[in-house]
């Protein structure tokens, strides 16, 4: 299965992205996520765990793979049968307007029975959350201009 979504957000580069991995309040922002509790750190970088709890779903536990500070992070989860990478990317328009695109790519022997099982509710939630980021990121800045 694979998802992606691209959404333009009014706000700087710099708002969106401290927004964007300040994970642990992604509960406050996205009904996608119920709880986010880091691990090993708390401050996102190339190898930090976050376990993530959303409705109706298991809680996992996702690996960052890929960390460019204020353009993109990659995490990566793992359940039986199933390696599920989440792509996070900040594309510059200009100082003041960026897009965002959140992707979903799932493998393994057991992703298109997840995909079947899950497809719908992990697109509504990369919507969600792409939505969620774009009011928080816009809010935030309009109180700093």
């Amino acid at each position: 299965m694979e998802f992606e979504t691209t959404v333009e957000i009014n706000a700087t580069p710099e708002q969106v992205w401290n927004t964007l991995i300040a994970v642990e309040r992604w509960p406050e922002w996205t009904a996608s996520i119920t709880a986010v509790e880091p691990l090993d750190s708390d401050q996102l970088k190339l190898g930090t765990k976050v376990r993530i709890k959303q409705p109706r779903m298991p809680a996992l536990v996702w690996e960052i793979t890929k960390f460019e500070p204020g353009v993109s992070f990659d995490w990566v989860a793992s359940s039986p049968g199933v390696k599920t990478v989440a792509a996070h990317r900040i594309t510059a328009v200009d100082n003041a307007r960026v897009l965002v695109t959140h992707a979903i790519h799932q493998s393994g022997a057991f992703a298109p029975i997840a995909a079947l099982l899950t497809a719908g509710t992990t697109r509504r939630y990369v919507q969600m959350e792409a939505n969620g980021l774009k009011r928080r990121s816009e809010a935030a800045e309009s109180t700093h201009a």
